[in-house]
């Protein structure tokens, strides 16, 4: 079984369908929610869950043909999505003072169109992917439709990593799991476009490990109203050695990632290397000699050097710089409400923190099969994701349903001396945005960077 409960666990068994596993705090957090009357009233997120997400609680049945975690995980990859879900996105790139430059995909494409306190949806994606996979698609599609076509009406931003998805790499930094800071300046940026509008984030896979440690770290500092984590790692150590014990863990799966990280770092060696005795530098000009290497050989050769500043990087290897990295221990920090979906025959994901570390925001989902990021089933006239409605309802009901205040604990965003947006008690929070490189992104052309989709 991919994933295995922790030993602590105090998960049951949900009532309506003995295929999934479903925790709740046993002192599950009260929220403020509105009535029809126009007031409030204070319900237990336990029962806003079980009230307004029914979808989370209906069995996934897989396609016949992707009977497996393997082959769920495989079709992310091999599975033609290019006419799926279209999307079509406004860039903006914004620079930090280290001179790292990262993408923002805004949707709609006409921004103007939306209200200013129109919910926006902020997605972080898996390991070297982008605003263009599917799996994002899946969700923004729609909830960025208009209601007047069925949709949800909401503003969405896609966070691209350094070198991801066409972003240039302009700084000897790339990123990682575990660093969390350009995610700090795109939230920033995103709250100072629109401070009158409520943030809920869905994060993929890595992009998922990166939100749960953001949210860790920030405590009730937080930007975010609400997260929805997909098929999240939790511990990155753990999930690599279970990798490397089996012949594909090895060769499909770690070298698929260890080949795309790869091919991500060849397309950007260029701007790596400006100054070649440069550390980062260095640690690429190695990668670049790797053949087919792991995902922990390219991490021990590069990310645990380039994947982040200091003082944590550089490590002394990838297990150090895995067990810094891992997101399992940044669970009983989370102040907003949180839900977490994984699938108990994850190749990748080998050990699903199940009782929620005790959190009263956090619920835990383990649904029986889905693969890393699959959940594919039979849709009307084409392929689904069982994992789509749930996180549609989750979002609609924290969006929608639920009382959100604008949180005052928040740093408050200042215009410095240099024309530069900066965080007040954070100078390493400072950043621009490069207005002349606004662009329009077409989502489903994919990333044309030699690395496979869907991981």
């Amino acid at each position: 079984m991919g994933a295995v409960l922790s030993a602590k666990s105090s998960s049951r068994r949900n009532e309506r369908n003995y295929d999934n596993i479903t925790h709740f705090p046993p002192n599950p957090s009260l929220l403020q929610v509105k009535t029809e009357s126009g007031g409030h009233e204070t319900i237990s997120l336990k029962t806003l869950i079980e009230s307004y997400c029914p979808s989370l609680f209906r069995k996934f049945t897989p396609l016949w043909y992707l009977f497996n975690g393997h082959l769920q995980t495989l079709y992310c990859v091999f599975g033609n999505f290019a006419k799926d879900d279209p999307m079509t996105y406004s860039r903006r790139y914004i620079q930090m003072a280290d001179g790292g430059t990262i993408g923002l995909d805004f949707a709609p494409v006409n921004q103007d169109s939306l209200a200013d306190d129109t919910p926006i949806v902020v997605i972080q994606h898996g390991l070297t992917g982008g605003s263009y996979e599917p799996y994002v698609r899946a969700i923004l599609h729609r909830a960025c439709a208009p209601v007047s076509e069925g949709g949800m009406g909401y503003r969405a931003v896609v966070i691209n990593f350094r070198g991801c998805a066409g972003v240039p790499v302009t700084s000897p930094r790339f990123y990682s799991a575990g660093h969390t800071d350009d995610t700090r300046h795109a939230l920033a940026y995103v709250s100072h476009l629109y401070p009158n509008a409520h943030l809920h984030a869905v994060g993929f896979s890595l992009g998922s490990n990166v939100l749960t440690r953001y949210l860790g770290e920030e405590g009730e500092d937080t930007r975010l109203h609400s997260t929805c984590a997909l098929a999240c790692p939790w511990n990155l150590l753990h999930n690599n050695r279970g990798l490397l014990e089996s012949f594909l863990g090895t060769h499909v799966y770690s070298k698929g990632m260890g080949g795309n990280l790869l091919n991500l770092l060849k397309k950007h060696a260029h701007a790596l290397m400006d100054d070649p005795s440069h550390h980062v530098a260095v640690a690429a000009q190695k990668a670049l000699a790797l053949k087919s290497p792991t995902l922990e050989l390219f991490d021990e050769t590069f990310t645990r050097i380039a994947g982040g500043p200091e003082p944590h990087f550089p490590f002394n290897n990838a297990d150090d710089y895995y067990v810094w990295g891992s997101s399992d221990k940044m669970v009983e920090h989370i102040r907003v409400p949180f839900l977490a979906i994984n699938a108990d025959d994850d190749p990748v994901v080998r050990r699903v923190p199940m009782d929620g570390c005790g959190n009263k925001n956090v619920i835990m989902q383990l649904t029986k099969g889905g693969g890393h990021l699959g959940w594919f089933e039979a849709g009307e006239g084409r392929v689904e994701r069982w994992s789509t409605k749930p996180v549609l309802e989750w979002l609609q009901l924290m969006a929608e349903k639920v009382v959100q205040k604008h949180n005052s604990r928040c740093p408050k965003l200042r215009i410095d001396d240099e024309g530069w947006l900066q965080e007040e008690g954070r100078p390493r929070i400072r950043f621009k945005e490069l207005v002349e490189r606004r662009c329009i992104v077409e989502g489903n052309r994919g990333a044309d960077m030699g690395v496979l989709q869907g991981l």
